[in-house]
């Protein structure tokens, strides 16, 4: 009976075994042939952080479109704190002409006798008549010595104005610069460092020859008007298509696009996905099948977004630029291809420029 009970027991566990073995998903054994997560989706945490670094390129666009136009505001400021300083110096001028009128005219006052007290200048006059033109000198020169000293104060006071206002602009203006640099740098600092967890992550997943999943990344609203664009927003281009060297055993297969870690990379046309791959000399990657036969290739990617059989459409962001595999520095490889599989690539750059793309 014992016997009994215990095969019983034996076979009901290799029963539950059997069916944990059937649940798990496919993506539990890594075969570098696109093996996905559960459920189709990445971790958690690669979700987090490549959405992290898609909002916080976000950000530094925004912080940088912010730093130019402070900057373009700054250089009109500048000009207009310079101005202001040639004013000043025009101002700092006239006030030394007058005051060189005013020296002039107390030499005059005092040749002309109009420094001599009342009393004297009646004793020693000949007549009234010229008592009274002296006095009538005297009078008219107190006048002017008047008028020269007041518009001296409102000059050095205007002066005085306007040197306080100049300073306070180039305060400004230092000021303005200082914070709108600390903010460009330290999001900078920030999207570099989530750039390089994103890449490490990538690496650990082509180390072991599986990706964790599709990362789902809010795509962006898209209002194109041609049914193909190129791979990136921005980029510059870098090693070429059949281009040779000491990188390659072979002549280069595709066309490269110098970018930073995590970049959003898109599908140039509407098309569906027949490779997600983590592992080889490609790293992480992703192909298309287009409606016209031919194939899309985006590799060295530090993250994928999309899931092998999806439908894609054009613009579509699905991955990540990054340097995995067997890459040099951050970019993304780019390929058109006959068929899926290596050695059927044509020039990238000639093909998409028949589809109204244009890169440069």
């Amino acid at each position: 009976m014992r016997s009994y009970r215990r095969r019983l027991l034996l076979v009901t566990a290799l029963l539950c075994a059997l069916a944990a073995l059937a649940a798990l998903p496919a993506g539990a054994v890594g075969d570098g042939k696109g093996a996905q997560g559960r459920n189709g989706t990445g971790t958690g945490g690669d979700s987090v952080l490549s959405a992290q670094v898609v909002k916080l390129y976000a950000d530094a666009a925004r912080a940088t479109q912010r730093y130019e136009t402070g900057r373009r505001e700054a250089e009109s400021q500048r000009a207009k704190a310079q101005r202001a300083e040639a004013l000043l110096e025009r101002e700092r001028r006239e006030i030394g002409v007058l005051h060189e009128d005013l020296g002039r005219i107390a030499r005059a006052q005092y040749r002309s006798g109009g420094g001599m007290p009342l009393t004297a200048q009646i004793i020693l006059a000949k007549d009234p008549d010229e008592l009274m033109r002296g006095q009538h000198v005297f009078s008219q020169t107190n006048m002017a010595v008047g008028n020269a000293i007041e518009k001296s104060r409102r000059a050095e006071a205007r002066l005085a104005k306007d040197e306080a206002k100049a300073a306070a602009a180039w305060q400004n203006l230092e000021k303005r610069n200082a914070e709108l640099t600390e903010l460009k740098e330290g999001i900078e600092q920030k999207l570099e460092q989530a750039r390089w967890q994103l890449q490490g992550q990538a690496d650990a997943s082509v180390a072991a020859g599986a990706c964790s999943g599709a990362v789902r990344l809010d795509q962006p609203k898209r209002d194109l008007t041609n049914e193909w664009v190129a791979p990136l927003e921005s980029y510059e281009l870098s090693a070429a298509f059949g281009s040779g060297g000491l990188r390659w055993a072979n002549l280069h297969t595709g066309q490269d696009f110098a970018v930073p870690i995590g970049a959003p990379v898109r599908a140039v046309g509407d098309g569906r996905v027949v490779r997600v791959s983590c592992g080889g000399a490609f790293g992480m990657e992703v192909v298309l099948l287009h409606a016209d036969g031919y194939y899309t290739q985006y590799a060295h990617l530090a993250a994928v977004a999309v899931d092998q059989g999806e439908r894609i459409d054009t613009g579509q962001w699905i991955g990540q630029s990054g340097t995995s595999g067997n890459s040099t520095g951050p970019h993304l490889h780019f390929e058109v291809r006959v068929t899926a599989e290596l050695g059927s690539a044509v020039d990238p750059v000639p093909w998409l420029t028949k589809r109204g793309v244009r890169l440069g």
